[in-house]
């Protein structure tokens, strides 16, 4: 049958993405401690079109994915980059991912184990001509902050809130997701849980009173924590408080490159 996608497009205007968007897959995530995880992915996939061809051929997207089935990682975004151009016959190709990550956690007190979650995101972009390759791992992780100034003016308590920590990170060796959450949770006032019994609630109410943390002290430490890290070349730390007493939310961001 007659390849329209492949038609000569007169106008002269290369596209610079082009490609299929919010592809509900199943995937395999690695996990550091238990092996793996089964999980529900949210794909978008394109790639450059060049001036001179009309439309891209979007089943071959879907083919492509279906090639990895399920095997889409950190570890081989390449490959499957890679993949993408020479199934479509283009010069570059982009991917974005997007799961929910579950990992177990113990309570401080009790050591009641449960579930708690973190959203993932991986971006990658390949090129052909010189074979560039750049990924960005990104996750998304609540914590707990308590207010220094609220604590230091009040004569008993200090208003404290649940806050959204996003991370973005560029490696030059492989980084685990749990080690990203680690450094997160080391940075706020306190780590949250899912599941908490009475001796646990009383420890986090405490211990975050302890310490008290500004949304600056937050990124601050955040980005200390990554600097010391040595595989890290780049990254962009962003927190969000959901402040309790105010109106309005308080936020703070940091991006770097490191070399």
């Amino acid at each position: 049958m007659k390849d329209v996608q492949k038609e000569y497009d007169p106008r002269n205007i290369p596209i610079d993405r082009v490609g299929v968007k919010n592809v509900s897959c199943p995937i395999i995530a690695l996990c550091h401690d238990s092996g793996t995880q089964d999980t529900i992915a949210n794909i978008s996939m394109s790639v450059m079109l060049p001036s001179e061809y009309r439309g891209t051929h979007m089943s071959r997207f879907i083919e492509a994915l279906e090639e990895y089935r399920g095997r889409v990682s950190p570890h081989n975004l390449k490959g499957f980059t890679r993949r993408l151009c020479e199934k479509l016959n283009a010069p570059e190709s982009s991917v974005n991912i997007e799961f929910p990550y579950y990992f177990r956690k113990k309570a401080p007190v009790s050591g009641i184990e449960s579930f708690s979650k973190c959203d993932i995101n991986l971006e990658a972009h390949y090129s052909t001509a010189d074979e560039k390759f750049d990924m960005i791992i990104g996750l998304a992780l609540n914590v707990q902050t308590l207010c220094p100034c609220s604590k230091e003016i009040s004569q008993y308590g200090a208003h404290n809130q649940r806050a959204l920590v996003t991370l973005k990170v560029r490696c030059g060796s492989l980084v685990w997701f749990e080690e990203l959450i680690a450094l997160i949770e080391d940075s706020a006032s306190s780590p949250l849980y899912t599941l908490l019994k009475r001796e646990d609630e009383k420890y986090i109410t405490e211990h975050a009173y302890e310490n008290p943390r500004f949304v600056e002290d937050v990124i601050r430490g955040l980005a200390e924590r990554l600097n010391d890290d040595s595989r890290i070349t780049w990254y962009c730390a962003h927190i969000e408080s959901y402040e309790s007493i105010h109106s309005h939310n308080a936020y703070a961001e940091i991006e770097r490159w490191k070399c």
